[in-house]
């Protein structure tokens, strides 16, 4: 219903904040990782959106990349999984990391995050093994450790698992990871 916000961010206050669109102010509930590359509170912001209607209340949840929203989205499919639990797994762990995680089918690395215990750890790997990791998880298992790392610099900088990818791409394939980041940065600014 509600896909997309842009507006003013008038509050922060973890996990959720204050968008005011034109006079109309949202709660959006968001996972860390949108949560810490928001502008600071009074500028513009703009929040991918997934809108949740239950028996007992409204909410709106907010991404900073299509691919958070997406995995959210993945997440809340399956069976004894809701929002919060999602929302959960997306603060504890980045989109790439998930899908790397689920490709190489690693419930240790599920059971760190807060919420999720062994059975739904396993029950994630199954269900979204060949859906979410076969789609963000094939370039980063199929590149070296070098190659990983920077993907994952690319990422915490700010930039989309896409634009990561796809600057990673562009590399020499034996690239060392501070050469490798060096490169993937010019070529972004592109």
């Amino acid at each position: 219903m509600i896909g997309r916000l842009q507006g003013i961010l008038a509050e922060k206050n973890p996990p959720q904040v204050l968008l005011d669109c034109h006079g109309v102010g949202y709660e959006v509930d968001v996972p860390m990782s949108t949560f810490y590359n928001l502008p600071n509170t009074g500028e513009p912001a703009t929040l991918l959106t997934h809108f949740v209607v239950r028996e007992d209340a409204q909410v709106l949840f907010g991404f900073g990349t299509a691919a958070e929203r997406d995995a959210f989205r993945q997440l809340i499919k399956i069976s004894g999984v809701g929002p919060r639990t999602a929302l959960s797994v997306l603060s504890g762990m980045s989109v790439a990391e998930l899908s790397q995680a689920i490709t190489a089918q690693q419930a240790g690395r599920l059971v760190k995050v807060p919420g999720i215990g062994k059975k739904t750890a396993e029950r994630l790997l199954l269900e979204l093994k060949g859906k979410l990791g076969a789609d963000l998880g094939a370039p980063v298992t199929a590149a070296s450790d070098a190659q990983a790392d920077i993907l994952q610099a690319l990422v915490a900088l700010g930039y989309s698992d896409k634009e990561a990818a796809a600057a990673l791409k562009a590399l020499p394939a034996e690239v060392g990871v501070s050469e490798g980041i060096k490169l993937a940065l010019k070529a972004l600014a592109k």
